[in-house]
């Protein structure tokens, strides 16, 4: 008999072992002797399993989960150990809104926020990220005092640096084709986006006490717009959202150990930014730094007050965008703040 975990739920578990058995039937008794749990709490998880959508059959011989009928579901408990940092929302507003709302009642850092569909998902500048079902939406909570950091409210921008390199990095293993890093959010390929993240922080006096990090990936969705693509539309099949979400938390864990001392986060890294640099398609082209009008829309196009014209040099080690003007001013820095970049060429 297993020793039962105390980690796991029983429905985490009991799921694991019917997908273990392939297809092939297993009683409840021997489920409950391989798991060390009563054969009514077996009932109860399957019962479970089965009204969250799972497709599970009860034979003479037992239970019987048919591979060919699994969905692609987010639920907690497929996440094994990490199944209590995670929270699912069949429909909400925004899994940002969700992340918010648990920071403030004490989530604890690493806390995960999925959604199968976000009716306001959130992008920068108040604009609306399309949600579309199969797509990958998700939040994840930062509280750096619980990773040894002690971070004013101004280092925040280098998180999402971060984030930005372990997202390019996985969506580049997941379809063969190379991803590129876009300043300020944004990751494209073949000069389409693929994905971006928005950050929203709170802090008590100067230091950070919270950040989440909401990312979108277009997965198994058509892409919203001429201007964006999908994993689905680049490989021509379906992917596991699951594996894909699983590869982005522990490339972003990867990143983290890296990169992730007082020093760089205090003062801005040189090697982060050296790295980001190294991600990105656009140094060296023409660029404009613009105040963006707020749009319902995600959008890629210059719409609002044009503040700079120039060449983008890349990033400097506080993360701000350098644009080389043509102007007595030469190089320019801009902050994340209210700002974003396009490429003209």
């Amino acid at each position: 008999m297993k020793e039962k975990s105390s980690v796991l739920s029983s429905k985490a578990q009991v799921l694991s072992l019917l997908r273990e058995k392939n297809g092939e039937a297993i009683s409840g008794s021997l489920i409950a002797k391989e798991i060390g749990i009563s054969r009514v709490a077996v009932w109860k998880s399957v019962q479970a399993l089965t009204e969250a959508g799972y497709t599970i059959e009860t034979k003479g011989t037992g239970y019987l989960l048919n591979p060919k009928n699994e969905k692609d579901y987010l639920y907690p408990w497929e996440f094994a150990e990490r199944e209590k940092m995670f929270f699912h929302f069949l429909n909400t507003e925004s899994t940002m809104d969700r992340a918010r709302e648990y920071a403030f009642k004490g989530a604890e850092n690493g806390s995960v926020f999925t959604a199968e569909k976000q009716s306001a998902g959130r992008g920068r500048h108040g604009r609306t990220w399309v949600s579309k079902q199969g797509g990958l939406f998700f939040t994840v909570l930062d509280r750096p005092n619980k990773q040894g950091l002690r971070l004013t409210v101004a280092d925040y921008t280098l998180f999402p640096l971060v984030m930005q390199i372990a997202l390019v990095k996985s969506i580049s293993s997941f379809c063969g084709k190379k991803a590129y890093l876009r300043w300020p959010n944004d990751i494209y390929i073949d000069n389409k986006k693929i994905a971006g993240i928005t950050t929203e922080i709170f802090g008590e006096g100067d230091l950070l006490s919270w950040l989440t990090t909401g990312i979108g990936v277009n997965v198994n969705n058509k892409a919203p717009s001429v201007k964006a693509v999908s994993l689905n539309e680049i490989l021509g099949r379906q992917l596991s959202r699951r594996e894909v979400l699983r590869k982005i938390l522990e490339e972003i864990e990867y990143v983290k150990k890296r990169f992730n001392t007082n020093a760089i986060y205090s003062q801005g890294s040189f090697s982060l930014a050296s790295e980001w640099n190294s991600l990105s398609d656009s140094i060296g082209a023409k660029a404009a730094v613009f105040e963006p009008e707020n749009k319902k829309e995600n959008t890629i196009d210059i719409s609002g007050n044009i503040l700079a014209r120039g060449i983008f040099k890349g990033i400097d080690p506080a993360g701000r965008c350098i644009l080389k003007t043509n102007t007595e001013k030469g190089e320019l820095y801009f902050n994340h703040g209210s700002v974003s970049l396009a490429i003209l060429n």
